[in-house]
């Protein structure tokens, strides 16, 4: 049996050096890809407490149903980019997640669509052209910017979407991601042209300190993920974008084409999770590690053992769905060659 890093100190330890050097030199090491993504798989994480928690319910998945195989899990990627910087060059091979949102105008440089299914159906196929990886479905929630108040303020003054928030623009204190005023298609100029005003008493701020800024009384809305556990904890409320500002944010995990080819498995084990967590799902286990100090590891082990892997579900090859069909075209039949399908 192959030794599965990923379950060992020595294998996070080799991963978190391995995430230093990347960091350090912006890109990947000659031959490294050769040396760990080659000889199995290698999920990368991120550094949120959500694509650490997905990253490890990959990494379990994968170690649950191919217990033979090497399985190292790299955590803390700071950003999309960088994630898929490593998948491009081999230090990768699997995303535990992408955003539909973030992938679309981000790397893909496409135009933003209100529109779920639509939004899918680029990333699936810019992704398999461009980067010839396979973009899987969803897991079953979207992770989208969202506007959020007090339960005593939405219902004192009546707050209860976005541009309800025009009539208090220049009095309420409002806390926004620093990266969002700078953004394109979605950010402060975006939001500004589609709903016509300006937040006057607008504070930048890391998006990790705007729950407990409001929740504490220091900003009166603020701007942050739908699925944090904080928004349950606090009892807050998620203003409705009326204006369909923020493009839809599906999150699924994303997997070269290559390790396809040679883990055929692969395929049906992320089939299984398809749908299978749904926002509330998501906001509990982003709580549990978050206000709980429960280890993402463990928050996912947990998750998984309680649904018993996903063991009795049934999936849908891709191969037999419209969405996917060129794009896994030269992939399946050797899938079905090595499965007996």
């Amino acid at each position: 049996m192959c030794r599965k890093i990923r379950t060992k100190k020595t294998g996070r330890i080799i991963g978190l050096l391995l995430l230093v050097v990347l960091t350090l030199l912006g890109c990947s090491l000659p031959g490294l890809g050769k040396s760990v993504a080659s000889n199995g798989i290698v999920i990368a994480g991120g550094n949120t407490t959500e694509r650490q928690i997905l990253a490890e319910i990959v990494s379990q998945m994968c170690e649950h149903y191919m217990s033979d195989t090497d399985i190292t899990l790299i955590n803390n990627l700071g950003s999309t980019l960088l994630i898929l910087q490593a998948l491009n060059g081999k230090d990768a091979n699997i995303s535990g997640a992408m955003y539909t949102g973030t992938s679309l105008t981000g790397e893909l440089a496409l135009e933003p669509t209100a529109d779920p299914d639509k939004a899918m159906e680029e990333v699936v196929n810019g992704y398999s052209s461009k980067y010839n990886m396979v973009w899987f479905p969803s897991y079953g929630f979207e992770n989208t910017y969202a506007f959020m108040v007090t339960r005593q303020l939405a219902e004192e003054k009546g707050i209860h979407k976005v541009s309800d928030l025009k009539a208090y623009a220049d009095t309420l204190k409002v806390g926004v991601d620093t990266a969002w005023i700078e953004r394109k298609g979605d950010g402060y100029e975006g939001f500004q042209q589609l709903y016509g005003f300006s937040l006057d008493k607008m504070n930048s701020m890391e998006i990790g300190l705007v729950y407990d800024a409001v929740q504490a009384g220091e900003m009166d809305v603020v701007l942050g993920y739908s699925t944090d556990g904080r928004i349950n904890a606090y009892d807050l409320v998620i203003l409705e974008d009326d204006m369909h500002l923020f493009p839809p944010y599906d999150a699924s995990p994303v997997v070269t084409k290559e390790l396809l080819r040679k883990y055929p498995e692969i395929e049906t084990i992320l089939l299984k999770l398809e749908g299978a967590i749904d926002s509330e799902a998501m906001q509990k286990l982003n709580r549990i590690s978050d206000e709980e100090q429960v280890e993402p590891r463990v928050a996912a082990g947990q998750f998984l053992e309680e649904n018993n892997y996903f063991e009795e579900k049934d999936t849908i090859p891709l191969a037999e769905r419209e969405l996917y069909k060129d794009v896994v075209r030269d992939i399946l039949p050797l899938n079905k060659d090595k499965e007996g399908r």
